[in-house]
């Protein structure tokens, strides 16, 4: 008896061997290797959507707030998403096999003596899970290519980006000749960058290009999005000098900022003219239908008392002796052109000794040059004058005790040290007090005629300027002299300031009274500032999120193609 029940157990192993062997394990380890392959992407996808959808900077793959702006985020932050998921999502992958494995041999091989049949549904399970480490191993390369490949790929979109829009933000700046200066005292540096301020948090961003902080925006650490380009709007950002830290003009690098030195001696009319000059081009701004705004809030109110004392009849204060702030002026003529004047106006002391000249570093970088002459100050014009005259001229203004050739050479002194030889685009030279020139024996010519420049040239070779204009005409591609006071219409000081600025000042636009520019033309903007918009502090920017969505959608897509390889295997196996 146990003969035959030992036999009959041992054909009963037979056939559950057998069983096991050819029919059970055939369908169940393929099975079990889908499913296990199905698990492991489950538990991948689990840990990718916990890293990859919160759109908090302090998630599992935590994102650090930066000292300025967000680097882009395939350059560095996509790898940190890749080794956040990977350190987390391994070991627990690792984890559930080697649980799977220890209670399926303790629950089938070694629960009791039927251990002996169930060997081939444990080997199955086994296999199955063990072999499913083939195809997980295969798919956790190919996500770590998919991480290179969508890095490859969104880096060189980046990259052309960088490229195409820094090349055209050069043809912008070289097309429209822009030319950004500092207007501070003591710097007078030209400017290639600016540094310019969050409109979100006020922090200064030193390089706002498009770089690795991004093509189109960086990202400030607050949160805020700003253009990297002045095509996109970067000139509505507030600016500053990156020497000096001065505040720099609205809208600088979108239009050519102009320096225009008054050089001159003392008392030579200098801050006279820059406000006659000032009030016509207002005027004739209003006659066109543009603009004309003071950057500074001090200077429209240095603007209005000049006005209110021209009326008066009085005379303006004596400039002071230390470096002047540039008068900003920032005009807009339709159809003429945009330009932001810095008007230089200096004590004539300045021009007195070659020291001083050195100390006025503007001169380094401009183009064009505004020589104020004092009639009285010509010593041929001196002599000429009559006792009556000389007492007129007195109570009318103060006269300069600078000779003007003498300044002038002082000036050009400085500008040969340039590399360019110190080479003008335009020069103006402004005889100034022409209302009382005009009533003197030796300049009553004159009269009339004072927007004639080769009549007031002709004056001024004929009194001992022959020489200094001469010179002048080496320097510079075009010379132009004019006559100025008081009385002057401010049409034509006007046209003698749009000339010398490059800004083309319509003739034919209705004329304007005298009066029509007296109102200080204030200081309202010009531009809309740039708006505060992005996803907070405790987000992470918008880039990030996209790029972290395509990453997703690539493991979605790459998990659908392992699946269906995974599948097609172990229908294989089936047949």
């Amino acid at each position: 008896m146990p003969v035959v029940l030992v036999l009959l157990l041992a054909v009963a192993w037979l056939a559950a061997m057998w069983l096991g062997f050819v029919v059970v394990f055939r369908v169940l380890f393929p099975l079990v290797l889908v499913a296990a392959t199905v698990a492991a992407l489950g538990l991948y996808y689990m840990y990718a959507w916990r890293t990859l959808v919160p759109g908090t900077s302090d998630g599992p793959s935590p994102v650090p707030r930066p000292e300025v702006s967000y680097r882009h985020y395939l350059l560095r932050q996509v790898w940190h998403d890749w080794w956040s998921i990977a350190r987390t999502a391994g070991p627990h992958i690792y984890r559930t096999a080697r649980q799977a494995l220890e209670q399926t041999t303790r629950l089938l091989l070694t629960g009791g003596r039927w251990g002996f049949f169930t060997f081939p549904l444990w080997l199955a399970i086994c296999a199955g899970v063990v072999t499913a480490a083939i195809p997980a191993a295969a798919l956790a390369v190919a996500l770590t290519l998919l991480y290179g490949v969508v890095a490859a790929a969104g880096l060189a979109g980046w990259l052309l980006c960088v490229l195409v829009l820094a090349a055209v933000e050069r043809l912008f700046m070289a097309y429209g000749r822009i030319l950004q200066t500092c207007p501070h005292p003591f710097c007078y540096q030209k400017i290639a960058l600016p540094v310019y301020a969050c409109p979100g948090c006020g922090l200064r961003h030193r390089r706002l290009t498009p770089s690795t902080a991004g093509a189109f925006r960086h990202v400030c650490r607050c949160g805020a999005r700003l253009p990297t380009t002045i095509p996109l709007g970067r000139f509505r950002l507030t600016a500053y000098c990156p020497h000096c830290d001065g505040r720099l003009p609205a809208r600088i690098g979108r239009v050519r900022v102009e320096p225009l030195p008054f050089v001159g001696g003392p008392a030579a009319g200098k801050t006279t003219f820059m406000f006659l000059a000032v009030r016509a081009l207002h005027a004739r701004a209003g006659a066109m239908r543009g603009s004309l705004a003071f950057v500074e809030k001090g200077h429209a109110q240095a603007y209005a008392a000049a006005v209110q004392e021209f009326e008066r009849g009085g005379r303006l204060a004596k400039t002071g002796p230390e470096l002047p702030l540039a008068t900003m002026v920032d005009v807009e003529l339709p159809r003429a052109g945009h330009r932001i004047l810095y008007l230089f106006d200096p004590a004539g002391e300045h021009f007195t000794g070659a020291t001083q000249v050195e100390s006025l570093r503007y001169l380094d970088h401009g183009e064009t040059l505004l020589l104020v002459v004092d009639p009285f100050a010509l010593p041929q014009v001196r002599r000429a004058l009559t006792d009556d005259e000389q007492y007129a001229v007195d109570e009318g203004a103060a006269s300069s005790e600078e000779d003007p050739a003498d300044t002038l050479q002082r000036v050009l002194n400085e500008l040969r040290s340039r590399p360019d030889r110190g080479r003008q685009k335009r020069v103006a030279v402004v005889v100034t007090k022409i209302d009382l020139l005009s009533r003197t024996a030796v300049g009553n010519e004159l009269a009339g005629r004072a927007d004639d420049s080769a009549a007031v040239r002709a004056w001024l070779d004929r009194l001992g300027l022959g020489n200094t204009l001469r010179t002048l005409d080496q320097l510079s591609a075009q010379v132009r002299c004019f006559g100025s006071g008081l009385g002057t219409e401010p049409a034509a000081v006007a046209g003698l300031v749009g000339w010398v600025t490059g800004l083309t000042v319509d003739d034919d636009a209705p004329g304007l009274p005298a009066e029509a520019g007296s109102a200080a033309p204030g200081t309202a903007p010009l531009r809309d500032p740039w708006p505060v918009r992005g996803r907070g502090a405790d987000h992470v920017p918008a880039s990030y999120r996209a790029g972290r969505w395509a990453v997703l959608a690539g493991l979605f897509l790459l998990g659908v193609a392992a699946l269906a390889i995974t599948a097609g295997w172990a229908v294989q196996l089936l047949r």
